[in-house]
C-alpha cells in the first residue's frame, strides 16, 4: 500500500490509487500515440461511494492529459438538475462551439447543424418537433467531427448517476461507437443511484468499457496515517493517526475535510485529541455542515441556499437576485463561501466553464444544502427562481425545472408556462422532459378549456417514443369536451396511428370510424374515410376485402384530387388494387392523379404529421409492385432524405430504409438492397421488436438473402430475429407467409413450407391477389410437383391468370418460369424462352438473370448461360452465379 505522499501536483484524495493512475495513464498515451494512432476510442469507468475520490481521480486525469497537450472537456451531473434534458451533454459540447463563428460551426458540422444545434443551444430549433433518436445520434456525430478537429479528445464526466436522461442516451451511444470515435471517454458513476430509463443507459455504458470497471475502495488505516501526518505534520501520533481513519472509515473526502478542520482549529495531532475529532468530522457533512454554514451568518446560508435551488448556471447575479442582495453583499457571501471550502469558482475542480459562474466544492455539499432548506421555502424560492430564469431571457423550458418544484394552485399562468415550456423541450428532441411538463400542467390542474388540448399535447409529444402511452393520453382527451374541429380530427388520427404502431390495428380502425359517424359530410370526415380505409388496406385479415375494395373504387372515381382528402383516397385505391392483382396501367393511373405534377403535394411531405408515413409508404409500394421502379425509388430515397435531413432516426427512417430496400430489391441491386435492409433492421431493432416495422426489415432481408442465395445466413437470421409465426396483423411487403414457404423449401423443409403457402393460399381465398407481391403460388406448385402434379398445374395456371390481370412483365415472365418448371422437353424449353423475353423488358434484373440461367440450361446454349452469370454477378445473386457456372461446366465451355 502507499504511504508515501503524492506528488505536488496530486490531490490527497489520490492516495491508494495506483493501479488507477496507471489505467489513465496508459489510456491517454495510447489516445496520443502519434506512432500508431488508434482509429478507435476507449473508455473508462470509475465507481465508488460518495466521498471516495471519484472527482479527485478525474480531476487528476484531467491534469495528465493536460501534460500530454490534450484537450480536455470536463462535465458534472447534478441531483438537483436531473430534470434538464442535455444539461451535461451541453457542459461538455458547448463551450467549444460558441468559441467558433456561428457559420464556422455550421459548416464544420454540416446538415447536423440543424439537427443538434438547438439541443446544444447553439441554434434555433426548427418548426418540427425533433426526433430524439435523430437528436442523440446529430451529437454523437458532433463528437466525432470535433474528435478530429481537437485531438486529442478527452471527455470527462462526473456524477453521471445525475445526468439527465438525454445526455445519459447520447453517453450510450457514443460508447455504441466507439471504434469510430478518436476520443477518450472516462466516466465516473455512484451505484445504486439511477432507476428506470437513467439505469438502463448507465448498464450500456459501463458494459461498453473494455476494462473492467474500477471500484474505488477506501483508504487502509496505513494510508490514513500518511496522509495525516503529510497533512497536519509528520509529529501525528499513532493513536490519533488510527482514530481519524476510523472516524471518517476511510472516506477521502471526509478524511480530508477532516484534516482541514484539525489545521483550522489548531488541534494537536496527538492521542489526546482523539476526542475531538468526531465532532469536527461532523461539521463536515449533513447537519454538520448545515451548522457550520449558518455559522457563517444569515446572508451567506442565503446565498448558498439560492445557489442550491439554482443548481446550474450559478452565477453572481442571479444568486444575488434569488436571494435578494445587493451585487456587493453577493460577492462578499461567495468570498465567506469559498473560504469556508463550500463554494469555489471554476476551474479549481477542473471543470471548464464561464468565468462568472460559481459551483459548490462536492456534490455531497450541494445535497446537503439543497435538504436543509425547509421545505416551504425550498418550494416558494423555486417559484421565485423560476421568475428570475424567465427574466433573465433563459426561457420558458429553463424556468419549467422550478416550476416542477411548485405546489399545485389552479394557476392558469403556470399550465401555460407549461405548455409553453413542453413546447420548447420537444423543439430539441427531449420528449421526456415536454412530458414531465405536460403532466404537471395537468396537476395544477388546467381549467376545463385547457384540459382536452394539455391531455392532446401530451399524447403528440409521446408519439415518436411511447405508442401505448399516446393512447392513454388522446383517449383522455377525447373523452373529454372541449376538443374539436381539425384538433378533433388530428387527434384522431393520431390515436389510430399509435394504435397501429401498438399492433391494434383493430382498435384503430375502430376509432376511426366511430369518429366519421358523427361528422356532417364534408372535409373532416372524408379525411377520416381515407384513414379507415388506410388502415382496412393494410389490415391482413381483410374479412370484407371485395366489399371494402368496391366501396373504396367507387369513391374514388369521382375524386380529381383536388385536394388531400382526395389525394389520400387515389393512393389508397392504387394500393389496393395493386394488392389485389388489378391491372397495373389502372393502378399506376390513379396513383398518378395523386400527384402535382408528378410531385408530392403540399402537405404530404414525409415529415409532415397531418396524414403520416403510412400513405406515402403505400403509395411508392403501388408503383413498386406495378413495374414502376423509377418512381418508386424516387419516391423512397426522397423519404430517406428527407428523415436524414431532419435528424429522425426512429422508425420513420427505419422504414425509409426498409422501403429504399425493396426497390434496390425489386430492381436486383441486391447488395444495395442488404445494405439498406441491415439498417433498417439496426434502427429498429432501437424501437422495439414484434412492431410491423420490425417485420418489414426483418422480411425483406431474408427474402433479400435468399435470392442472394445465402440460405444458411438467412435460416439463422430469422431464428434471431423470430421471423415466424404468429404473424403481425398488417401487411408486410412482400408477403411474410410467401417468404417463409420460400425459406422453408431452401432449406430442406418441405412438408412446412408447404402448410406454410397453402396458409398464404388461404388467406387470398375468394379474391385476387398480387402474385410478385405474394408469389405463394409458384412456390407451392414447385414444392408439390413430383407429389401431386395435377395440383402443381392448377396453381401454375392460378399463377398465370393471375399475372396476366395484373398485366406487367415481370408477373407474366415468372408465371411462365414457373409453368417451365413443370414441364418437360420442348414445351419447358418455349415457356423458358417466353420468360426471358417478358422478364427482359422487365426492371427486374434478379428475375431476368434466374430466367436466362434456366432457359440456358434447358437449351444447354453457352451464350444465355453467359449472359445468366453475367447479370447474376451483376446483381450480387451468389447462388444463382454458381449455379450458372456448374451449368457452363457441364456443357463444357471454356
Amino acid at each position: 500500500m502507499t504511504e508515501a505522499r503524492p506528488g505536488a501536483a496530486a490531490s490527497a484524495s489520490l492516495w491508494e490509487r495506483d493501479a488507477e493512475l496507471t489505467v489513465i495513464t496508459e489510456a491517454v498515451d495510447a489516445l496520443c500515440d502519434d506512432a500508431s494512432p488508434s482509429e478507435s476510442g476507449s473508455l473508462l469507468v470509475f465507481s465508488g461511494e460518495a466521498g471516495i475520490g471519484k472527482t479527485a481521480l478525474l480531476a487528476e486525469t484531467r491534469r495528465i492529459a493536460d501534460e500530454r497537450g490534450c484537450a480536455v472537456w470536463w462535465a458534472r451531473g447534478g441531483e438537483t438538475v436531473t430534470s434538464v434534458p442535455f444539461n451535461v451533454v451541453r457542459q461538455l459540447l458547448q463551450p467549444v462551439l460558441l468559441s467558433l463563428m456561428p457559420q464556422e460551426a455550421r459548416e464544420y458540422l454540416g446538415d447536423w447543424y440543424e439537427v443538434a444545434g438547438p439541443a446544444l443551444g447553439i441554434a434555433d430549433p426548427g418548426e418540427r418537433q425533433a426526433d430524439p433518436q435523430g437528436v442523440c445520434d446529430g451529437l454523437v456525430e458532433v463528437v466525432s467531427r470535433l474528435a478530429r478537429r481537437e485531438w486529442p479528445l478527452v471527455l470527462i464526466v462526473d456524477d453521471a448517476h445525475w445526468a439527465d436522461q438525454e445526455t445519459l442516451h447520447w453517453l450510450a451511444a457514443c460508447c455504441e461507437r466507439l471504434a469510430d470515435l478518436r476520443v477518450l471517454l472516462v466516466v465516473a458513476l455512484r451505484p445504486g443511484e439511477a432507476s428506470g430509463e437513467g439505469a438502463r443507459h448507465l448498464d450500456a455504458i459501463t458494459a461498453a468499457a473494455r476494462r473492467p470497471v474500477s471500484t474505488l475502495s477506501a483508504l487502509t488505516p496505513e494510508a490514513t496515517a500518511g496522509l495525516t501526518r503529510a497533512t497536519v505534520g509528520a509529529h501525528a501520533d499513532a493513536p490519533f493517526c488510527r482514530e481519524v481513519w476510523a472516524v471518517t472509515g476511510g472516506n477521502p473526502y471526509e478524511t480530508v475535510e477532516l484534516l482541514a478542520k484539525v489545521q483550522d482549529s489548531r488541534l494537536d495531532p496527538v492521542e489526546a485529541s482523539c476526542a475531538e475529532l468526531r465532532d469536527l468530522n461532523r461539521s463536515a457533512r449533513g447537519n454538520g455542515l448545515v451548522a457550520r454554514l449558518e455559522g457563517l451568518g444569515i446572508d451567506a446560508t442565503r446565498f448558498a441556499w439560492a445557489a442550491a435551488i439554482l443548481g446550474t448556471g450559478i452565477t453572481l447575479d442571479l444568486v444575488a437576485e434569488l436571494a435578494t442582495m445587493r451585487p456587493e453583499e453577493a460577492a462578499r457571501c461567495a468570498e465567506l463561501l469559498s473560504a469556508a471550502r463550500i463554494l469555489t469558482a471554476p476551474g479549481v475542480a477542473g471543470r471548464r466553464t464561464d468565468g462568472a459562474e460559481l459551483e459548490f466544492v462536492h456534490p455531497l455539499i450541494a445535497s446537503a444544502v439543497y435538504r436543509s432548506i425547509p421545505d416551504g421555502l425550498r418550494t416558494a424560492m423555486h417559484g421565485i427562481a423560476a421568475r428570475v430564469v424567465t427574466d433573465s431571457g433563459l426561457g420558458a423550458a429553463a424556468a419549467s425545472r422550478h416550476l416542477l418544484e411548485v405546489h399545485p394552485d389552479d394557476d392558469e399562468e403556470l399550465v401555460e408556462q407549461m405548455r409553453e415550456a413542453a413546447r420548447e423541450h420537444l423543439a430539441v428532441g427531449a420528449p421526456e422532459a415536454a412530458r414531465r411538463c405536460l403532466e404537471r400542467a395537468l396537476a395544477e390542474p388546467p381549467t376545463p378549456e385547457a384540459h382536452p388540448y394539455v391531455l392532446y399535447e401530451l399524447g403528440c409529444a409521446t408519439l415518436l417514443t411511447a405508442p401505448a402511452t399516446t393512447i392513454d393520453y388522446l383517449q383522455a382527451a377525447l373523452a373529454l369536451p372541449g376538443l374539436e374541429g381539425d384538433d378533433r380530427v388530428d387527434a384522431v388520427h393520431r390515436l389510430s396511428q399509435a394504435l397501429l404502431h401498438n399492433d391494434q390495428l383493430d382498435d384503430a380502425i375502430r376509432t376511426v370510424d366511430e369518429e366519421a359517424a358523427r361528422l356532417e359530410p364534408g372535409p373532416s370526415r372524408m379525411r377520416l374515410q381515407a384513414v379507415h380505409y388506410m388502415w382496412e388496406s393494410i389490415h391482413a385479415a381483410e374479412e370484407d376485402s371485395p366489399a371494402r375494395s368496391r366501396e373504396l373504387a367507387e369513391l374514388a372515381r369521382t375524386c380529381t384530387g383536388r385536394d388531400n382528402s382526395e389525394r389520400a383516397l387515389l393512393i389508397l385505391r392504387g394500393f389496393d388494387a395493386m394488392t389485389h392483382g388489378e391491372n397495373a396501367e389502372e393502378v399506376v393511373e390513379v396513383c398518378d392523379r395523386a400527384l402535382v405534377n408528378g410531385r408530392l403535394a403540399p402537405g404530404f411531405g414525409w415529415t409532415d404529421t397531418e396524414w403520416g408515413i403510412e400513405l406515402l409508404l403505400m403509395l411508392g409500394s403501388a408503383y413498386a409492385y406495378s413495374d414502376r421502379l423509377d418512381r418508386a425509388e424516387s419516391l423512397f430515397t426522397e423519404g430517406l432524405r428527407a428523415y436524414e435531413s431532419a435528424g429522425w432516426s426512429g422508425g420513420h427512417l427505419s422504414l425509409a430504409h426498409a422501403y429504399v430496400g425493396l426497390a434496390h430489391r425489386r430492381r436486383g441491386r441486391l447488395r444495395d438492397a442488404e445494405t439498406s435492409l441491415r439498417e433498417s433492421l439496426r434502427l429498429a431493432e432501437r424501437v422495439g421488436r414484434g412492431l410491423p416495422l420490425y417485420w418489414s426489415a426483418t422480411c425483406g432481408l431474408v427474402d433479400t438473402l435468399l435470392a442472394r442465395g445465402h440460405v444458411e445466413e438467412a435460416w439463422s437470421l430469422a431464428e434471431r430475429y423470430g421471423f415466424a409465426p404468429p404473424y403481425p396483423s398488417t401487411i408486410v411487403l412482400p408477403d411474410t407467409r410467401s417468404v417463409r414457404g420460400r425459406l422453408l423449401l431452401a432449406v430442406g423443409r418441405t412438408e412446412e413450407a408447404v402448410g406454410e403457402l397453402e396458409a398464404a393460399e388461404k388467406a387470398c381465398a375468394g379474391r385476387g391477389h398480387n402474385p410478385v407481391l405474394a408469389p405463394w403460388a409458384g412456390d407451392l406448385a414447385r414444392a408439390l410437383a413430383a407429389d401431386d402434379p395435377r395440383r402443381a398445374a392448377d396453381l401454375a395456371a392460378l399463377a398465370r391468370r393471375q399475372a396476366e390481370l395484373l398485366g406487367t412483365d415481370t408477373a407474366i415472365g415468372e408465371a411462365l418460369r414457373v409453368a417451365a418448371a413443370l414441364e418437360t422437353g420442348q414445351r419447358a424449353v418455349r415457356l423458358a424462352g417466353q420468360a426471358v423475353a417478358y422478364l427482359e423488358a422487365s426492371p427486374c434484373q434478379y428475375e431476368h438473370a434466374a430466367a436466362l440461367v434456366e432457359y440456358g440450361i434447358a437449351t444447354r446454349s453457352v451464350p444465355e448461360l453467359e449472359r445468366g452469370l453475367s447479370l447474376a454477378e451483376s446483381c450480387g445473386a451468389d447462388g444463382l452465379a454458381v449455379r450458372a457456372r456448374d451449368a457452363l461446366e457441364a456443357v463444357g465451355a471454356p
